[in-house]
């Protein structure tokens, strides 16, 4: 059985720290790049940050450079989100996925394979 399951979320106050952890299970974790997306209420998914499984190119969305850092463990099949400095805009629930195939661009949603269920992330001000 495919699973991702997302953990590390909670409630943080601004200015503070979170690392979100993606296990994965079911399929070869190193043949797959890993996305983190993150939905607020009322508001469009978003894409934050992503890792290839290939060269280990990352990106990030605008509004979390250099304040979110990912990072990989193929050996644990787990991928990481570290998030300093956060913002009470950062509010949101978070969604790990995984997509096999080379993506032109890589918040593509439409183009992951699986998804976890996610994590709440709540900023207080």
């Amino acid at each position: 059985e495919v699973q991702l399951v997302e953990s590390g979320g909670g409630l943080v106050q601004a200015g503070g720290s979170l690392r979100l952890s993606c296990a994965a299970s079911g399929f070869t974790f190193d043949d797959y790049a890993i996305g983190w997306f993150r939905q607020a209420p009322g508001k469009e998914r978003e894409g934050v940050s992503y890792i290839s499984n290939r060269d280990n190119g990352k990106y990030y969305g605008d509004s979390v450079k250099e304040r979110f850092t990912i990072f990989r463990d193929n050996a644990k099949n787990t991928v990481y989100l570290q998030m300093n400095r956060l913002k009470p805009e950062d509010t949101a629930v978070y969604y790990c996925a995984a997509a096999k195939e080379a993506l032109g661009y890589v918040f593509a949603a439409e183009d992951y394979d699986y998804w976890g269920q996610g994590t709440q992330v709540t900023v207080s001000s």
